[in-house]
Formats: C-alpha cells, sequence, structure tokens
C-alpha cells in the first residue's frame, strides 16, 4: 500500500493551510498514494512563538475547512489524516481527523498527553481508536504523546495497527540553530531515535509528519518495523513523499507479546 507523508509550510491561515492541503494531496495522488498524512494542528496552524497569532481558531472556519478537505478526498480519492483544532462543546482540542478516500469523514484521534506548555491552549482527549482504510489498520499518536508516552503507541498495535501516523511539530522558522544535515545523527535531537523506537518495540510502520520549517528539529519520516529509516523529507523542504510498503511486514509481534498483568499495581496492605 502506498502512503504519503506531507512537509508543508507551517501555514498563518487557514486558506494557506488548504492551498498546501490541495497542493500536496494532488502530488500525492500523481505517485498513486492512498492515504497521506499532515502534520500537528496543521488547520489553523500550530501556535508557534514569533509565529504570527492564529486568528481562525472559532468552529465555522474550522467546519469549512474539514468540508474542503473532504471533497479534496473524494476528488483525489485519497484518505487524507488532517491534524486540526477542534471544539468539542466550549472544550478546544488538538485532534487529527480521518478522511476516506470517498470524502466520509470516519472521526478524529484527539491528542491526550498534551506538553505542559500546551495546556493553555488545548483540553487533552481521553481516548483512543483505531480507524481502517482499504486494507489498512493504523492508529494515530500527535507530537508529544508520541515521542514520550509509548503506550499511545502500543495501545492501536496491539489492537492490529499496522502503521502508526505522528502528525507533529518540531522546530521554528525564526530560532537560529544549526541546520540538521543526516538523518538520526548522533547530535540531532532525540526525535528521530524515538521514531525508530516506536516502529522497533511495537513491530509495525511508523509515519511521522513535520512541518517544513527553517530550522527543523526532526524531519517526516517512515520507519519499518525493524526500526529502519525507509524514508524521509529534506530538511526545510516543502513536499510530499511516498513510499510503497508491505503491510505483512508489520506483524505487531512485539506488541502483541506485552504482558500488561505483570505492570498492575499491587494491592495495598
Amino acid at each position: 500500500m502506498k502512503i504519503a507523508i506531507a512537509s508543508p509550510p507551517l501555514p498563518s491561515t487557514i486558506k494557506e493551510g488548504l492551498y498546501w492541503l490541495d497542493k500536496l494531496v494532488a502530488e500525492a495522488a500523481e505517485q498513486a498514494a492512498r492515504i497521506v498524512c499532515f502534520p500537528e494542528s496543521f488547520i489553523p496552524g500550530y501556535p508557534l512563538p514569533n509565529h504570527p497569532p492564529v486568528t481562525e481558531r472559532n468552529q465555522p472556519a474550522l467546519q469549512a475547512a474539514l468540508d474542503h478537505a473532504a471533497a479534496t478526498a473524494a476528488k483525489y480519492q485519497m484518505g487524507i489524516i488532517l491534524p486540526m483544532d477542534w471544539f468539542e462543546g466550549d472544550s478546544l482540542l488538538n485532534v487529527a481527523f480521518v478522511i476516506a478516500p470517498d470524502g466520509s469523514v470516519l472521526g478524529y484521534q484527539a491528542k491526550t498527553q498534551l506538553d505542559p506548555t500546551e495546556e493553555v491552549i488545548w483540553k487533552a482527549g481521553t481516548a483512543h481508536r483505531v480507524f481502517t482504510i482499504d486494507e489498512l489498520t493504523f492508529g494515530i499518536t500527535i507530537c508529544h504523546e508520541g515521542f514520550r508516552y509509548p503506550e499511545s503507541v502500543r495501545w492501536p498495535a496491539r489492537r492490529g495497527a499496522q502503521v502508526v501516523f505522528h502528525p507533529h511539530c518540531t522546530g521554528s522558522n525564526v530560532d537560529e540553530a544549526e541546520m540538521l544535515t543526516e538523518w538520526g545523527a548522533i547530535s540531532n535531537p532525540y526525535y528521530e531515535k524515538a521514531m525508530m523506537m516506536r516502529s522497533m518495540e511495537n513491530t509495525i510502520f511508523f509515519a511521522s509528519a513535520n512541518y517544513a520549517m527553517r530550522y527543523p528539529e526532526s524531519a517526516s519520516s517512515l520507519i519499518a518495523p525493524n526500526g529502519t529509516c525507509l524514508a524521509h523529507a529534506p530538511y526545510g523542504e516543502p513536499g510530499v513523499f511516498v513510499y510503497d510498503i508491505n503491510l505483512a511486514e508489520a506483524t505487531g509481534l512485539l506488541a502483541k507479546r506485552y504482558k500488561p498483568a505483570n505492570f498492575a499495581e499491587e494491592a495495598v496492605i
């Protein structure tokens, strides 16, 4: 199955985000991808410091963007994982919507483990789920929780997920940091090493999508069940890459061998 991972610029408006969504979905469709994943909070854009403030975080604008993305999915007959801000009642969530190739919205995965700095923006979700498109069963873990809470990957892996998609945001457009040049280099931030571990410890594919920023701290990457980086986006360059994965390689062997009973809380005497 051909899957695609998008690396758009960090948008300043919903209109800009939807421009890049349409452009990169079209490019992935030219390569016969069946599903494409975008970075964290892509609509309306992750609220990084020193980035133009997000002014369109309201439910009518977000709903219109989701409707646009659904129409794009149907046009290109491609599944889309669209990370967004989303209101449930008065609560603002950090979610990733799953849109099927026919344009139907299958639901969303909310970020359940917020970074402490994010708790003033979003409310944490409370549940995980798996999704299915064609022969692909997959889960989603969002940024911080995938990097620092491996349980968020093991949960879908133990329930049949062959791929866990990982929308995230690391880096900056303004901080003068050293540009990364080698994937997984020992001097790189730990993020790419964490991607390797999430795949290896579960024996599944791990597909991680980051923005194309001036100073990224990780690349959009696809990791095989044995921990090998199969493909990654060039650092700092907008685009999308497509890779044909063999779903049979995602056995979930190590995830299935996990024995949760061994880690049960001891009775208090």
